[in-house]
């Protein structure tokens, strides 16, 4: 057999191959074919060829998402149970140190679903006089109304943030695996408070990570640079190999700037920085992302069917001045919330009814890195 015929032959065998992940992925957990991508096709058919396969299948589920549309309303009840809350509509802050939460204008040309762009207070016993997250939805892309970001904002006042590398990714391929837990010392304290994903392998762009004194993954110049400091606040630089302060705990870079300066991108949708492979660019899919607002709250974002510029998008009008992609795709894209029940203990559940709940991995042993959120002491 030769050559090409042998590639025909592989690649064949590998489009068999993803209709079986891709019938696993809708009958069982996403979990087996997000592995089995990564695992099994790309060491056999290569990068290019799983992703073009994987964006072929996106593509084809967000036809699915926009035939549906025809037939069906989106459903706007697409948060946890855990999270609703009998209390009146939050009221905007004072100050914006404060959470500002004004709605947030409806900037598309559908009929507004329900408390589409309204803030709503997550509870937490912890914080009994104060509102230190909330959440809200809200529809970018005017050419998909089924599109839903989901927006979560934290008060950073009263939290403080931590990044923690994964047990695997990013720096297991350069021997350097991470401890994959929240530390102990914030788990005993009885003080966290969230976890979502953090970003790519770090095949997938190269992207630096450093915790402490170890770097994960060397840091790239031009690119979007989240510094975490040891008083646990956070912003965004655009690093250009420039020395750090000592005060710099911890070190997360995930691409280009999706919004800088409060400015959207204009290249978001050309430069391969943005995730790493350019095909993925135009890839409509599950993508989150983390922005910060003008005087230092942070802003997660998630939503199904979105290309980078319409998370940018959302993630504007939000409220945030500088903003970068995170992981994408419905199994990586993770929100846990967490409710300590003393002891070191926690129940937790996810953002979102769609979203897969990590919460019992954050707290022992996890493969990719994540941030954590939890009380200033």
């Amino acid at each position: 057999m030769n050559i090409k015929k042998q590639k025909i032959v592989i690649l064949a065998a590998g489009i068999i191959f993803f209709g079986m992940l891709v019938y696993l992925f809708i009958t069982t957990s996403p979990a087996i074919p997000a592995q089995a991508a990564d695992n099994v096709l790309r060491p056999i058919l290569g990068e290019k060829e799983t992703v073009d396969l994987e964006s072929f299948y996106f593509s084809l589920n967000d036809q699915a998402n926009k035939i549906e549309y025809n037939y069906k309303k989106p459903n706007a009840d697409i948060f946890t149970s855990s999270l609703l809350d009998t209390h009146p509509q939050v009221k905007s802050a004072s100050s914006e140190s404060q959470m500002n939460l004004t709605n947030i204008p409806i900037r598309n040309n559908f009929s507004p679903l329900p408390e589409e762009g309204i803030w709503q207070p997550i509870t937490d016993s912890r914080f009994a006089n104060s509102t230190v997250l909330a959440k809200t939805f809200v529809r970018p892309d005017p050419a998909r109304p089924y599109a839903l970001v989901s927006l979560v904002k934290m008060n950073m006042s009263k939290l403080n943030i931590g990044v923690q590398a994964g047990t695997y990714y990013p720096g297991g391929p350069n021997g350097m695996p991470g401890p994959g837990f929240v530390p102990k010392s914030i788990q005993e304290s009885n003080s966290l408070v969230a976890v979502f994903n953090g970003g790519f392998m770090a095949k997938d762009g190269h992207y630096g990570m450093i915790v402490g004194d170890k770097t994960y993954v060397p840091l790239r110049e031009n690119l979007a640079t989240l510094l975490i400091y040891t008083n646990g606040s956070a912003k965004f630089i655009d690093y250009q190999g420039q020395p750090l302060t000592n005060d710099v705990a911890a070190i997360r870079q995930n691409g280009a700037f999706l919004i800088r300066n409060g400015i959207i991108s204009p290249y978001i949708e050309t430069t391969s920085d943005t995730w790493g492979r350019t095909t993925t660019n135009s890839m409509y899919t599950w993508r989150s992302g983390i922005g910060i607002t003008k005087n230092g709250n942070l802003i997660y974002a998630v939503g199904n069917s979105l290309i980078p510029s319409t998370l940018a998008k959302a993630l504007k009008n939000a409220g945030a001045v500088d903003a970068m992609q995170l992981d994408i795709n419905p199994f990586w894209v993770r929100y846990i919330l967490y409710n300590s029940l003393g002891n070191g203990n926690y129940s937790y559940y996810p953002l979102l009814k769609d979203m897969q709940n990590g919460g019992y991995a954050y707290l022992h042993s996890y493969n990719k890195d994540f941030f954590y959120i939890y009380k200033k002491p």
